[in-house]
């Protein structure tokens, strides 16, 4: 895609300065001495971990997962299995016989009527209480209306021609009182106004009006001299520190720290690209000696172990399977075939047993009713029915 671009088009290649073409070739050169050792190293380490982890941690993980999963899983699977949910299962059908039956036996025919019982003699004495609380209740409205109507006259006779004869004198004297507290409150404002609030009012304007304004004055001018001191200090102070320490810090940073870092910036990339180009390098030195060992190993080692395997150990392995392991085997199968039936046989005797043992406890279960077939689903009866020996057809007909 690249090539088809036009020369506008193509990303502008960055110029290289001298510096860095003459650090470029010496970096190159050093690194790659000093790496390809550590890829070579590093290659054969993970040849041999990848090996050692094929052929020996896989294997003996396996072995160890088949001995931890025969030594803890297995027995306490077995004992769940065959001890456990047996047991269980055992413990719930006697827990039902002795506590559940009971007690809905119980329940069914003792609790349920003597509950009905209570609840009948309950609502006897319910509705007995009920016509009695009704008799009283009459009984004390009744009360309740006479001594009504009693309070009702004295209300009328006695307390309401009290109560306006005292509404009377109680209003001639606060009249009275109202005439007395208006006079007095004219009084005490008449003194009070020319006795304190224009006298104040004439201290506030002609005394503390000017006294506050000069004081304002004075404030004001002593803080503009405060902001003037304090203001030619800090400019002082700025000056100082740009000129002692601003300058300077300035100066280091754009004419020696600035070239410092770019000459270490241009040595960095080119030591990180150096690496890279190096362990590239010595990986595909690393792969050609490896292929070189791996040959010289297959040649010395694998070809003729294969020979021996294939030319020696096959037939001797087809001699002891066919003379040993087969036979072996079948008899293995035929004691696991044995096993089974008897394991089959022991399961129906218990499954019997406990029909047994429910049968004489519980009785036979009883029987379902056969239901009558309809007149359109019923069999043909015994005359209508075709045999080898007769027919129906009319031409066969006897």
């Amino acid at each position: 895609m690249d090539l088809e671009k036009s020369p506008a088009e193509r990303p502008a290649v960055p110029a290289e300065g001298c510096l860095t073409v003459a650090i470029r070739l010496p970096v190159r050169i050093v690194v790659l001495v000093l790496v390809v050792p550590v890829r070579m190293l590093w290659d054969a380490l993970v040849v041999g971990g990848r090996f050692l982890r094929d052929t020996v941690l896989r294997p003996v993980g396996r072995v160890f997962q088949w001995v931890a999963w025969a030594v803890f899983v297995w027995p306490w699977v077995t004992l769940w299995r065959y001890a456990v949910v047996p047991v269980g299962k055992a413990l719930a059908w006697l827990g039902y016989v002795l506590l559940v039956v009971p007690a809905v036996w119980m329940y069914e025919t003792v609790l349920t009527p003597v509950g009905h019982a209570i609840a009948w003699v309950a609502r006897g004495i319910g509705a007995g209480l009920m016509w009695a609380l009704r008799g009283l209740g009459a009984g004390f409205a009744w009360v309740l209306r006479g001594i009504g109507a009693g309070f009702a006259w004295v209300y009328a006779r006695v307390l309401t021609p009290v109560g306006r004869a005292v509404a009377w004198l109680l209003r001639g004297l606060g009249i009275g009182v109202g005439a007395v507290a208006l006079g007095v409150y004219r009084v005490v404002a008449w003194l009070v106004r020319h006795l304190i609030v224009v006298p104040t009012l004439w201290l506030y304007e002609w005394i503390l009006t000017p006294v506050g304004h000069a004081i304002a004055w004075a404030a004001r001018g002593l803080g503009w001299l405060v902001r003037m001191i304090f203001t030619g200090i800090g400019a002082a102070l700025y000056w100082t520190l740009r000129v002692l320490l601003v300058l300077p810090a300035l100066a280091l940073w754009r004419w020696v720290l600035v070239p410092v870092g770019r000459v270490l910036a241009v040595v960095a990339r080119e030591v990180g690209d150096a690496l890279g180009h190096a362990w590239r390098v010595a990986g595909h030195l690393s792969l050609a000696v490896g292929r070189f060992l791996g040959r010289l190993f297959r040649w010395i080692f694998v070809e003729p172990v294969r020979w021996v395997y294939r030319s020696v150990l096959t037939p001797v392995g087809h001699v002891v399977r066919d003379t040993v392991l087969r036979p072996a085997a079948e008899a293995a199968r035929a004691v696991g075939r044995v096993t089974r039936q008897a394991l089959a046989t022991a399961r129906e005797s218990a499954r019997q047993t406990r029909a047994d043992i429910r049968r004489m406890l519980f009785g036979a279960p009883p029987e379902p009713e056969r239901v009558p077939l309809a007149k359109h689903q019923r069999e043909p009866g015994a005359v209508g029915t075709r045999t080898l020996g007769s027919s129906t057809t009319a031409l066969t007909k006897d």
